[in-house]
């Protein structure tokens, strides 16, 4: 098995599929989607594609149980971030153990996982169906996800973004928002009748300073710590000898499970109230995108079945983790599938030098069949 995943793996790495709405002029996730299509057909797997939009298509294939048996999804993205920097990254190298190239670890490895797991399926007699989605779009606005969705639904879900072979059952959410700060243009000799968009923005900075002191005060999630706030990009003023009219601050929040984009929104908000007692102070906000943060109780079915399968691959009980960044996970939670993440070694996920560890993914392979077998059983 170890040779045929090597194998499938290096043919999916070979396929770029660079997410053209990080890279202007990028391949996108057709070529590869269709040769999943044309790969689980010729082992006897029912699957389509599913266009979220011109061009970027997904993939749902289905294993069919006979009936009566819970369904499980698994999911994993098609697109791969940019290759800037890196020498041959559609061209995969095995050293060590490692197989290095883009995607192999973020996340081209834990597809070929679900691959393999969902042509062992066909041979476990279960009732319940287990269903693979692999999505476009995940590294930028989730457009795949979100498309599935539409059309499939599941008794639980595992999500195979990378975890160390640790079980993670919670990740961050955002909230992206953009801050205006509004002065009058004046010549700079005129004092007396320009007012200082940018200097208005820096008593917004202040205050959002305050505010990202005060996250870290508050009691800590057991996996993830505090939430965070921190400005991103800030532009203003149209040349040196005039008052800037206009001045415009981009800001991340990274949200914790209970955070809402409202009360993260709200705090902001507050914020500028505060300043606005200044008669000359004048700013507009506005939310630009909001991701929702993940977490499933431990006890939860699905991540018992995955602990139980993991412990007898790997010998020892794996982690409980949370993760920092945002997955799909929350999209396939939010649509009220009971969620876990599983996924393989390695690192470099978005770096020049990417890498995925071999072992883990046959690991991580093993562990998705397992857990099938139990859970739709």
């Amino acid at each position: 098995m170890a040779e045929v995943l090597t194998d499938l793996l290096s043919a999916l790495v070979r396929l770029d599929s660079t997410n053209p709405s990080l890279v202007s002029g990028g391949a996108g996730e057709a070529l590869l989607a269709r040769f999943l299509v044309d790969w689980l057909t010729e082992r006897g797997i029912s699957a389509e594609l599913d266009e979220a939009a011109p061009g970027r298509h997904s993939v749902i294939a289905t294993v069919k149980g006979s009936g009566g048996g819970r369904s499980l999804l698994l999911n994993a993205h098609l697109d791969i971030v940019g290759t800037e920097g890196m020498t041959d990254p559609f061209e995969p190298v095995v050293r060590d153990g490692r197989m290095y190239g883009r995607g192999t670890y973020d996340m081209k490895g834990g597809l070929a996982a679900c691959l393999l797991a969902l042509v062992a399926a066909q041979e476990a007699n279960l009732r319940g169906d287990v269903i693979l989605t692999a999505v476009a779009d995940e590294e930028h606005a989730s457009l795949g996800t979100q498309s599935v969705l539409k059309r499939v639904t599941a008794d639980a879900a595992i999500v195979t973004e990378p975890t160390e072979l640790c079980v993670s059952i919670a990740h961050k959410g955002f909230t992206w928002h953009e801050i205006t700060t509004r002065g009058r243009a004046a010549h700079g000799s005129r004092p007396d009748l320009g007012v200082d968009a940018i200097s208005h923005m820096g008593r917004v900075l202040g205050k959002l300073e305050s505010l990202s002191r005060a996250l870290t005060e508050q009691p800590a999630h057991p996996l993830l710590g505090h939430g965070s706030l921190h400005a991103s990009l800030i532009s203003g003023g149209q040349e040196l000898s005039s008052y800037p009219d206009r001045c415009t601050l981009l800001v991340e929040r990274r949200t914790l499970p209970g955070e809402t984009p409202e009360s993260a929104t709200q705090d902001i908000d507050l914020l500028l109230a505060e300043l606005s007692a200044d008669h000359t102070f004048h700013a507009d906000h506005r939310l630009t995108l909001a991701r929702d943060p993940f977490g499933i109780d431990p006890d939860a079915p699905i991540v018992q079945a995955v602990r139980r399968a993991a412990t007898r691959v790997l010998g020892t009980p794996p982690a409980l983790i949370g993760q920092s960044f945002w997955m799909d996970s929350a999209f396939l939670a939010a649509a009220g599938i009971p969620t876990v993440v599983f996924g393989p070694r390695g690192g470099g996920a978005h770096a020049t030098e990417e890498w995925v560890d071999l072992a883990s993914v046959e690991q991580c392979r093993e562990v998705l069949v397992a857990t099938i077998r139990e859970f739709c059983a």
